[in-house]
């Protein structure tokens, strides 16, 4: 079954493939979605609502603490008064004004353990390492996955939770990993904030946690083990995960609890079937969104699919206006959903046709 889309804006974005392929998207419960756009030796934030409309003026604008460092996943506040960075040797925030707040200092994602820094802070390590932080809905928390050393010549992952006025830290779990990159996805409810934690050919593995007031509550989930965590119920504790290798989408409840699973379907002229995209979400309470773009590095079987929130059912696939569209896909959790035009840098915004 053809499913119609309707072209709801177009915008011409620079940088915004970041949306679609990358963790440029700040989405918050109840608050409008924002793009966090590096540009430069600088992050800007904008509210996407507001670009679509005509209004191309960021909402803050920081300098970047590390412009040498390209890695790692940074946030911005719910306000848009700070910034915190993921850097390479700590973790800074940052005013609109450029003014550093506060750091927090950890050892190097550099994967040669012990190696010598020089004094010049903006020097950047071999390796392509790095870690996330996210600032929680409520502003007051950054939670941060840093590489500590408890003692001389050890290296051991963390999960910290910090101070977000002062970087001071009030928790931290040692975590069981050797990441290559991070990212994390506050919930709706504004409590639990969920990590995922890429290790190239070793896996991936994810966790959630909530912070108590004086400790740190977490749990991983062992069945989850090499899956991405990809998106959040924008309604209830539901979360989405893909298989690394595409071979299938899952719904679970925050516990774990796989409730519905759907492999990729085929198209009529397919001969064999493709896989699942690294990228899928909620395009509302009801609908979920997903492609099979990248299957087989053939982009003339790009295809983008809505599946039912509940049951992962598979609706049929989306017929956009004009022919395919040759891009990775975001929902936004408003009804609407994200492409982007490499080619003329245009970012799209899509809804299904009355």
């Amino acid at each position: 079954m053809s499913i119609n889309a309707h072209l709801r804006d177009s915008v011409r974005l620079p940088g915004g493939r970041a949306l679609v392929n990358g963790f440029a998207l700040d989405s918050r419960g109840g608050m409008t979605p924002r793009a966090i756009l590096r540009n430069g030796h600088e992050l800007e934030a904008y509210d996407l609502y507001e670009v679509f409309a005509g209004d191309s003026a960021p909402l803050a604008v920081f300098p970047l603490p590390w412009p040498g460092w390209e890695h790692g996943v940074h946030s911005v506040s719910p306000d848009g008064r700070f910034a915190v960075f993921s850097g390479q040797r700590a973790v800074r925030a940052v005013g609109v004004g450029g003014e550093t707040l506060w750091e927090y200092r950890h050892g190097c994602w550099g994967p040669e353990i012990g190696h010598p820094h020089s004094v010049d802070e903006q020097q950047v390590c071999r390796g392509f390492e790095s870690g996330s932080c996210r600032i929680s809905d409520d502003g007051r928390q950054v939670w941060a996955h840093v590489v500590l050393e408890p003692e001389a010549g050890q290296w051991q992952e963390c999960w910290v939770v910090l101070d977000a006025r002062d970087g001071r830290e009030l928790a931290r779990l040692p975590l069981e990993s050797a990441a290559s990159g991070s990212h994390q996805l506050s919930h709706p409810d504004g409590t639990h904030m969920g990590l995922c934690i890429g290790m190239g050919q070793d896996g991936i593995l994810i966790h959630w946690g909530r912070w108590d007031g004086v400790r740190l509550i977490s749990w991983d989930h062992e069945e989850s083990t090499d899956r991405i965590l990809s998106d959040v119920h924008p309604k209830h504790p539901g979360f989405l995960t893909v298989e690394h290798y595409g071979a299938d989408l899952r719904l679970h409840a925050l516990d774990g609890t796989v409730l519905a699973e759907r492999e990729p379907d085929t198209g009529e002229d397919d001969e064999e079937t493709p896989c699942w995209d690294h990228l899928c979400g909620f395009v509302d309470a009801d609908t979920v969104i997903a492609s099979t773009l990248d299957s087989d590095e053939d982009t003339d079987r790009a295809r983008h699919w809505l599946l039912d929130a509940r049951t992962l059912e598979i609706r049929g696939c989306v017929t956009y206006p004009g022919g395919r569209v040759d891009s990775y896909v975001t929902a936004l959790g408003d009804g609407t959903w994200l492409t982007y035009d490499d080619r003329t840098e245009t970012l799209h915004r899509w809804a299904v046709r009355d």
